[in-house]
């Protein structure tokens, strides 16, 4: 993660909090970052180096046309300093800090298929033994794990699942 892209989110994201604005900021930040992540030519069209800033900036216009008045500032930002290669790192960036400033935290849960409302709450039962902050959770899918689920929270990590329990029997075979 660049250090200008850290300095751009949190001067947004103190100025989406004067306009009263920040929640609808992040949404516009998630909403950035599906599209990047779902859409290879925009990523590559943001990073292009033969690609005009003036070109990137009517096109992030029309593509995002319905963001907030600071998230308009800023693409005008960065079509500036000619910096659209970040705007996906700024986003991330927006969005951890802005869940930061509120006192959550991100609960990186591994399932080996997607999570029920049964193992979801497991997850926040156990989760709530970690942490104290609010848990917004993100699912990992990996059929390696078998079945059950790995946890993390920030440097801690819980581990529940089905190949784990075979690798400590196997250990205990083993000596």
């Amino acid at each position: 993660m660049s250090r200008a892209a850290i300095r751009y989110a949190k001067a947004i994201l103190e100025t989406a909090v004067l306009s009263g604005k920040a929640n609808q900021v992040n949404d516009d930040m998630k909403s950035i970052i599906a599209s990047v992540n779902s859409s290879a030519d925009l990523k590559e069209f943001l990073v292009s180096p033969i690609i005009t800033s003036e070109v990137k900036m009517k096109a992030l216009s029309e593509v995002f046309s319905s963001v907030q008045v600071d998230t308009k500032s800023l693409f005008r930002l960065l079509q500036e300093n000619k910096r659209f290669e970040i705007l996906e790192a700024i986003a991330i960036q927006y969005n951890a800090q802005f869940d930061e400033m509120n006192g959550v935290e991100i609960a990186k849960v591994i399932t080996a298929f997607p999570i029920t409302a049964e193992l979801e709450a497991k997850i926040l039962a156990k989760a709530a033994t970690i942490s104290t902050k609010k848990l917004t959770i993100q699912n990992t899918i990996d059929p390696s794990i078998i079945g059950g689920f790995i946890l993390r929270i920030g440097d801690k990590q819980y581990n529940a699942s089905v190949s784990n329990r075979l690798q400590e029997l196997k250990r205990e075979f083993s000596n």
